[in-house]
């Protein structure tokens, strides 16, 4: 449940403890009491699910009007008049009789429990408890601990059946995988033989668990909560940018937890944000500079790889420079590195997007929504991009809320259904490529079907849009093998529907900062263009001509006229789309890499440079909203790894430059010296705002449709969808051990209907071949998918999907056959 209710002129009065105090109307008791500084004891209540008063520890008593009486206070709404006490003795004989019976069968092992000193159980048992047990008889035993998915551990004696975890799997995340079996004194909490507890969320569970029941396999028996330390940041692992504690003990990160943010993630985390820490610890992480040669990256100083590379970009034409990468960077190190390039290079050759993004203009051009806006109740959601539930976890907890409890309706306009699609009212999936006709169509009605979508539904889709109140469109790629074009061509269509917003669902995690501050072709810092920015006039290399995409930059690599490659953080070898054509360019191009790892695209590396790790660099962040937070230091990076904004100042320097960047703060003044939208942030500020961060505004010019279209499928060919999951063989997760094997492998997934037309069995292996390539993968039915569209996942690391993808084109057509046919 949320309270989110604005401060009102209308109030109630009620005593607490002989006090007066003006509540909220509405407002539940516990919270009520709580803000007028009343603690109540509680386990089962927490403040973002719906009340049920099972553990009974609440009980206070009310005078409702009719005299006092024991009441669970997080069952009661505040009323006029209402008087509440909390130290009675009445009172105290009710929680100190629940704590006695909680403890009944609760084990004594508080000396080896991972919740041991930062227990609810614990603390409420020593300030309301008996201070001793009547009871001398054998406790409740259960095997232990019992690993009820790859990440969570569950003690079943330890549970006091406060019903958090089964009420967040059913009601917040919508998996109800873990759920409350058997009777009276044998009641447990667990899950089913056949249906383990694999929820992108099962780690919220053992964060709101108020014992040691559920604990996190990564950090059990790693250290006690009086050897941690923490600091509160922001999660880099995707773009909701959700806030955080970094917790750590002998310089190492041992865990994050989610921190209410109340316009962010309201305290949730997937458990790919959660877990991620790990890779970061990871004994692979590149700690020195490192050199190629011969077949070889050795270990070399830092004097002579900055020396080379310095020299190499010196040396070389700015516009056979091409810079690919940077959404895992901070704020100030995208900065940083733009100078570098644009500043005093002078090439416009850089591109934080991996040719799976939406062109700039249109990301900063349209109208932008926030989180809170989005999940407006009564509002309307297009989703026109990703699914959230495997890209944006914590924004898909966020919209589903929005649907199953504020009456929000969303409409899906996407290749396949989502995650959210059982939540959503109306289900438009067009072929890729299809999109922008369909949503002109939604905007402008029609009497004909449009993209495989009946008239039908397209009306009642739009009917829903027409009822006035607010709506937004969550933008974003759901297919790899689908050109930007095509949807940034449908984004423009739905611009012209009245009162709406748009909110960016771009795959990688910093890339709204890294477009603020010019990572991208043809811009500046501040959200302006090459003629209108403040740099142009302030960098005296600052380029007048707008450069190469990512797509373009490995085009001319492989064709011999871009000479050198700087990756920031990325891997395209892996990650682009068309992986035939970033392999010829890396192969062909000088290669340097400013990375955490080794990757695939580091077996053409020159020069591999150690980056910091988030969290062992102080920095921010920009979210999805234009939303920035700080990113916190806690650690220090391993070896001698520098930020990566120290490694651009020191490539400016040994290329014949200076950024003037010497600090965090020397990097803010310069960012507001060209950055009207930058101009009232700074790190103090930010401080100042730790927990929900600042949404800076401004937006360029409106985009204009280009008019791109799909050829229609022949009689035997199927259209394309490359969709990204929570899950993949990507670098971060690779190196992360409790996510390493969560990936699911690659599937084709085909509509029941066209089965019949191949002539082919559920399960058996089938060859994919598109212009560019073929694969041989297992195939599946799925009434998620629409008919003549081919679903695989994007990156499984079995099979290499990308080769059936060639960059720039609108869409991607592929043949289904059988093997030896």
């Amino acid at each position: 449940m949320t309270d989110t209710q604005p401060e009102t002129e209308t109030t109630v009065t009620i005593t607490v403890d002989g006090q007066e105090f003006a509540a909220r109307p509405g407002e539940l008791l516990i919270d009520a009491c709580e803000r007028a500084g009343t603690y109540i004891p509680r386990f089962c209540y927490h403040s973002r699910m719906k009340p049920v008063g099972m553990c009974r520890m609440c009980l206070v008593e009310v005078d409702t009007g009719r005299g006092m009486a024991l009441q669970p206070s997080c069952m009661i709404p505040v009323g006029e008049g209402m008087a509440v006490d909390t130290q009675s003795e009445l009172t105290k004989k009710a929680q100190d009789g629940v704590l006695e019976f909680l403890l009944i069968n609760h084990p004594l092992d508080c000396p080896v429990c991972d919740k041991g000193g930062e227990c609810p159980l614990q603390d409420q048992t020593m300030s309301y408890g008996p201070g001793e047990s009547r009871f001398v008889e054998e406790k409740r035993h259960y095997e232990k601990p019992i690993p009820i998915s790859d990440t969570v551990y569950l003690d079943r004696e330890r549970c006091i059946l406060c019903d958090r975890c089964t009420r967040f799997a059913k009601d917040v995340a919508g998996d109800p995988l873990i759920h409350f079996q058997d009777r009276g004194n044998q009641t447990q909490v667990n899950t089913f033989p056949d249906e383990p507890f694999s929820s992108y969320f099962s780690g919220n569970t053992v964060q709101i668990c108020p014992v040691g029941a559920l604990t996190a396999k990564p950090y059990r028996f790693k250290a006690r909560p009086w050897d941690l330390e923490e600091v509160e940041s922001t999660s880099v692992s995707d773009a909701v940018g959700s806030r955080i504690t970094v917790q750590s003990s002998r310089n190492q990160v041992l865990r994050y937890m989610g921190v209410d943010s109340d316009p962010v993630n309201w305290g949730w985390l997937s458990d790919k944000e959660r877990f991620s820490f790990e890779a970061f610890n990871n004994e692979d992480r590149v700690t020195e500079p490192l050199a190629r040669t011969g077949d070889e990256l050795l270990p070399t100083s830092w004097g002579t790889a900055l020396s080379a590379v310095g020299e190499l970009l010196k040396t070389t034409d700015p516009s056979r420079i091409g810079f690919i990468g940077g959404s895992r960077l901070t704020n100030e190190s995208q900065y940083a590195f733009v100078k570098l390039a644009k500043g005093v290079l002078g090439t416009d050759n850089v591109d934080a997007q991996l040719g799976d993004g939406l062109p700039a203009e249109v990301i900063l051009g349209l109208p932008r929504a926030t989180i809170d806006q989005a999940c407006t109740p009564g509002g309307t959601v297009i989703l026109l991009g990703p699914d959230p539930k495997e890209t944006l976890g914590a924004l898909f907890l966020r919209l589903r809320h929005a649907a199953v409890e504020d009456g929000a309706t969303i409409i899906e306009l996407t290749p396949h259904r989502s995650g959210l699609g059982q939540y959503a009212k109306h289900h438009l999936y067009p072929l890729a490529g299809s999109t922008a006709a369909l949503a002109a169509a939604l905007v402008n009605g029609t009497d004909d079907e449009v993209a495989g979508v009946s008239a039908a539904t397209i009306s009642a889709a739009r009917t829903a849009l027409q009822d006035g109140g607010p709506v937004t469109v969550i933008v974003g790629r759901a297919s790899v093998a689908e050109g930007a074009a095509a949807i940034a061509d449908a984004a423009v269509a739905l611009s012209a529907l009245p009162n709406v917003r748009f909110l960016s669902a771009l795959h990688r995690s910093n890339v709204h900062g890294a477009l603020d501050m010019g990572m991208s072709p043809g811009l500046l810092p501040g959200r302006t263009t090459l003629s209108d920015g403040a740099a142009a006039s302030a960098w005296t290399a600052a380029p007048t001509s707008p450069g190469k995409s990512t797509a373009e930059m490995l085009t001319a690599a492989a064709n011999g006229s871009l000479d050198v490659l700087v990756l920031l953080g990325a891997d395209p070898a892996a990650d682009f789309p068309d992986t035939g054509l970033a392999a010829k360019a890396l192969e062909s191009a000088t290669v340097i890499a400013v990375d955490l790892f080794e990757n695939t695209s580091s077996a053409y590396a020159d020069v591999v440079l150690p980056a910091a790790a988030p969290h062992e660099a102080e920095g921010s962040f920009t979210n999805l909203e234009g939303r920035i937070s700080k990113v916190s230091q806690k650690v220090t990076p391993p070896g001698i790894a520098r930020a990566d904004w120290m490694i651009a100042a020191e490539l400016a320097l040994h290329a014949g430059g200076d950024l003037g960047l010497e600090s965090i703060d020397d990097i803010w003044t310069d960012i507001a010296s060209v950055s009207a939208v930058h101009a009232s942030i700074d790190m103090a500020v930010l401080s100042n705002n730790v927990r929900d961060g600042i949404v800076v505004d401004g937006t360029m010019a409106m985009p204009t449709a280009s008019g791109v279209t799909a050829a229609a499928n022949d009689a035997y060919s199927y259209r394309l969808v490359v969709s990204r999951q929570m899950y993949d063989a990507g670098t971060i997760l690779a190196k992360s051990p409790s996510s390493a094997n969560l990936h699911t492998g690659t599937t084709l997934r085909l509509h029941p209907l066209d089965f019949e037309k191949l002539g082919v069995a559920a399960g058996e292996t089938v060859s994919l071949s598109s212009a560019t390539g073929s694969i041989d993968v297992p195939v599946e039915a799925s009434t998620d998918v629409p008919r003549g569209a081919a679903v695989v996942p994007a990156n499984q690391g079995d099979v290499n999907v990308g080769q059936l993808i060639a960059a720039g084109d609108v869409a991607t057509n592929v043949r289904v056959e059988r093997q030896g046919a």
